[in-house]
């Protein structure tokens, strides 16, 4: 007896509401077999949920690491350019949806499906936006936006039936009415937020980021990951051009274990010996860490210990803190202040802002 071949769609999910409609229209509506792709980057993507998403939604989930592509990506500049504050969302649907091409090809998918809804977004789904992210993924024919589909050309699986076109939908615009309506029909357990959430739409991430851009030569996803990890101080050094020293200062016990877990074989690594405090990250970014800055570092260490700055306003005492470098370890007594020199300090969103503009005049 012949039995038919169930075909097989991917679909990109990030973990919002339209990506999981998206999901479930293949699987409950189309009966078709499901393969989610959720891709992680330093700046977007839960891999800790992905379990719990398995068991609540009854999705098979498969986890696909962008971080290095990403982080190429924004150093070459994105060519489509960044959104309200540096997202480059254009650019990032088309790099995940070419790894996503690579895995329908490997996997004999019949099509690319995506939660895009025609005229959400004003950057990245407007449809000029959506027939340029289909071509520069070369994807036609075989990309599907099942929420906008009726406004959108069919694809190869719809022409050959193995997609019902009349079991797709014609969703236009911001509003959130029709998703609701739909998640409350499929009787979805949990009802997650709009969309998956990418950092880069936020000032206090995106002028970290930015400066990393601008002072690091190679910037890796490692470089990016560091910036939840604490308080981002920089020195910036005029003698030396564009190089900088990137100090990273944990805020909990939380950002400690995140920063020890991060370095490098050739970063610093501070913390109080004799006190508690916080640990502290330098970068090594291809520029070696110059005994100053190094002993300014950690003064700034111990300035975050309470009971080191109350120690020292008393008697003036100095704190013990304990620089690591590989396997060398070197302790140190430095006093807990943050007028040091050379100075660290916060690289300004203003001037991050004023870069991003700049970029956008000499691309427009």
């Amino acid at each position: 007896m012949h039995v038919k071949r169930k075909h097989k769609a991917l679909v990109l999910l990030s973990g919002g509401l339209d990506s999981l409609l998206s999901a479930k229209i293949m699987q409950e509506e189309q009966g078709l077999e499901v393969l989610c792709l959720h891709f992680v980057s330093p700046f977007f993507g839960k891999p800790h949920l992905l379990d719990h998403w398995r068991s609540v939604h009854n999705l098979d989930i498969r986890p696909v690491d962008i971080g290095e592509e990403f982080a190429e990506l924004l150093a070459a500049r994105p060519l489509h350019g960044f959104g309200s504050v540096m997202n480059p969302c254009v650019d990032c649907k088309i790099l995940m949806l070419r790894r996503a091409a690579g895995i329908l090809r490997e996997t004999c998918a019949c099509c690319v499906v995506t939660g895009e809804v025609l005229g959400q977004r004003p950057m990245s789904q407007r449809r000029d936006t959506l027939n340029i992210i289909r071509r520069d993924a070369d994807l036609k024919g075989l990309l599907l936006r099942p929420l906008s589909a009726l406004h959108l050309e069919p694809t190869h699986a719809e022409e050959e039936g193995i997609v019902d076109r009349a079991k797709l939908y014609g969703f236009f615009g911001r509003s959130r009415k029709n998703q609701r309506e739909l998640a409350a029909r499929f009787g979805l357990r949990e009802i997650p937020s709009p969309a998956g959430g990418c950092k880069l739409t936020e000032q206090e991430t995106a002028r970290s980021c930015w400066a990393i851009l601008k002072y690091t030569a190679q910037a890796r996803a490692a470089d990016f990951y560091l910036v939840a990890a604490g308080r981002q101080l920089w020195h910036l050094s005029e003698e030396e051009g564009e190089s900088a020293l990137r100090l990273i200062i944990g805020r909990n016990e939380k950002d400690n274990a995140a920063l020890q877990r991060l370095a490098g074989l050739r970063d610093l690594l501070f913390s109080t010996a004799d006190l508690p405090g916080p640990v502290a990250l330098g970068r090594f970014s291809g520029r070696e860490w110059p005994a100053d800055a190094v002993n300014a570092a950690a003064s700034l260490t111990a300035s975050y210990s309470g009971r080191a700055v109350r120690r020292f306003q008393e008697n003036g005492g100095k704190t013990a803190v304990l620089v690591r470098a590989g396997n060398k370890e070197t302790l140190l007594s430095a006093a807990p202040v943050r007028d040091t020199v050379p100075a660290f300090a916060e690289y300004a969103w203003n001037d991050a802002r004023e870069d991003i503009r700049s970029l956008r005049t000499c691309r427009a």
